[in-house]
């Protein structure tokens, strides 16, 4: 394969600079000590960027090495770090040349040892004496650390994208490249070798981290997470949701998390890495909760985020009830309809000239935004018959005259593709689905506010519905309504900037519920009257009962 530049990939190297306690913390969970006879390891840097944690790394190298009486001009193989800008490499051997004379090397052992650690290139395309053949890795780390670049697969060329995802299998979807960098850092690790990094979290709860999450779990261990959305990691303020990982090449035993709040520093880290030395099962520190425990999640199934507290009843949960599309037989989670041109389509059924049956009526949005259901105000012009085919535009002329109008309807490029059938909207409105009694859930909200609609209406694609002839829906707005159903989203789900939920199908999914033929009568009453009061606190004590919890714990 020819040679990819670096202008070929970006001219965003996806850098966020590092503050110094973050990276005393993740050596020091990874083992990287000077305690150690540092110079009997390899260490891999991956992206060195301005030499964050390279620098800290040699300067421990050489502490270690002088505790344990190696020379350093034998430590040529002792660290390995990539790093894709020439200026960055020049200024980093220059930097590691300083460190090294400084303790005592030769210009010419520390010029020597600055080359052979920093390599000129990118870590995912490794080639030479690196390059992967017959499925081996010459390099074999003990510790592979650091801060992998984020970049977005859709902000790289072409070229490079290809080349990316054909190296390495996890890079799926429309996610970011530091899958990549997680792949194959965990490929290069040695039996019991440990993998330490702070990234972004999103690869545990979003569907491009699924083969990701799966190689992990079939291969690896988890040992610790850190969750820091709020904690003042990086020298600049970036929106990172960052969160320090630690993985090992070992089989899975028990796992450590902390959950940091905005108070978190540089001692509560330090208080925190030694809970995580110890084998107490539980922390309350400063900036931060903590616990132990004894496995983690299997397959490429969402990760979920949280406080230990809520990790620990969802294990609970998770192992105890089943999902709600498993529950009333044929309960369905969908997402309303989208039609490519919402100008075009939904209009006020008053002022518009169409023909009536070709007109739905939609609830959207701003119709449950309250929390209840309001009188909607639109309608959908709908292309569609009552057997879901596409009807024909010629039988109804006043509806092809209104969508002819919009430049937005006859201008698409599934316009374009058909021309035949050009009026359809993006998505199938689905027979029957208007007429079904079905849960709403707005996509963004702060709080799980289910909204119950009796029939009649169809759903906008910003809102999200729930059907079912098992359930007594409101029985099961009640427990929707309730913090425990929250938890799950807001521990699988991606949290917006304020705290704003995603209530999206793949976190609904998540949600485990007791099969309604198990929910006593009277529990069942108490359920349906905190949903039609909207009382979430009677809805969380009655949710706590029907899942054999202790009420007044949430």
């Amino acid at each position: 394969m020819s040679a990819i530049t670096p202008s070929e990939a970006t001219h965003n190297f996806g850098e966020v600079f590092t503050k110094r306690w973050v990276v005393d913390t993740l050596l020091d969970l990874t083992g990287y000590r000077a305690d150690r006879d540092l110079g009997a390891l390899t260490a891999v840097e991956p992206s060195a960027g301005s030499g964050a944690f390279l620098l800290p790394m040699v300067e421990r190298l050489v502490a270690s090495a002088k505790k344990h009486g190696r020379e350093l001009r034998t430590l040529e193989g002792s660290i390995r770090a990539w790093e894709l800008q020439p200026a960055n490499v020049q200024a980093l051997r220059s930097l590691v040349r300083e460190l090294l004379t400084g303790a005592g090397a030769s210009e010419l052992e520390g010029n020597q040892l600055a080359h052979a650690w920093l390599i000129e290139g990118d870590f995912l395309l490794p080639d030479g004496d690196d390059l992967l053949t017959s499925g081996a890795v010459q390099v074999e780390a003990d510790i592979v650390i650091g801060n992998p670049p984020y970049i977005r697969f859709d902000d790289l060329g072409d070229a490079i994208a290809t080349e990316y995802r054909r190296r390495w299998s996890t890079m799926a979807g429309r996610g970011d490249i530091y899958v990549g960098f997680f792949e194959r850092g965990l490929a290069l690790l040695k039996p019991d070798g440990k993998l330490g990094f702070i990234c972004a979290d999103r690869w545990m709860r979003n569907a491009y981290g699924a083969k990701l999450r799966a190689y992990v779990a079939e291969r690896f261990a988890v040992e610790t997470i850190w969750q820091m959305h709020d904690v003042d990691a990086f020298e600049a303020e970036v929106s990172a949701y960052p969160a320090i990982t630690v993985l090992a090449n070992r089989p899975q035993g028990a796992v450590t998390v902390v959950d940091a709040t905005a108070d978190f520093g540089a001692d509560s880290a330090r208080e925190a890495a030694e809970f995580v030395a110890s084998a107490a099962e539980a922390a309350d520190g400063t900036g931060f909760k903590a616990a132990r425990l004894p496995s983690w999640f299997e397959g490429s199934d969402l990760w979920p985020a949280g406080g230990p507290k809520e990790i620990r009843l969802l294990e609970d949960l998770n192992e105890r009830f089943p999902v709600l599309e498993q529950t009333g037989g044929d309960t369905k989670i969908g997402i309303g309809v989208a039609t490519g041109a919402d100008k075009a389509y939904l209009v006020d059924a008053a002022a518009t000239d169409v023909e009536r049956d070709r007109l739905t009526p939609i609830v959207m949005a701003d119709d449950i935004r309250s929390g209840r259901l309001t009188t909607p105000r639109k309608v959908l012009i709908n292309p569609w018959d009552s057997e879901g085919q596409l009807v024909d535009i010629k039988a109804f002329p006043r509806m092809a005259k209104a969508l002819a109008e919009h430049p937005s309807v006859v201008t698409r490029f599934v316009a374009r593709k058909n021309p035949a059938d050009w009026h359809r909207t993006i998505d199938k409105v689905y027979p029957g689905l208007a007429e079904r009694p079905k849960l709403l859930l707005q996509d963004m909200k702060a709080q799980i506010t289910p909204v119950y609609e009796p029939g009649g209406l169809y759903p906008h694609h910003n809102l999200y519905y729930i059907t079912s002839s098992g359930w007594d829906l409101e029985v099961l707005g009640g427990l929707l309504l309730s913090r425990i159903a929250e938890a799950f989203i807001s521990a699988y789900g991606v949290k917006m900037r304020g705290g704003t939920l995603r209530f999206q199908a793949q976190y609904l999914r998540k949600i485990r519920v007791p099969a309604p033929e198990t929910i006593p009568t009277e529990l069942a009453d108490r359920l349906r009257e905190a949903f039609r009061a909207y009382d979430r606190d009677e809805a969380t004590r009655a949710a706590e009962a029907a899942y054999g919890l202790p009420e007044g714990n949430l």
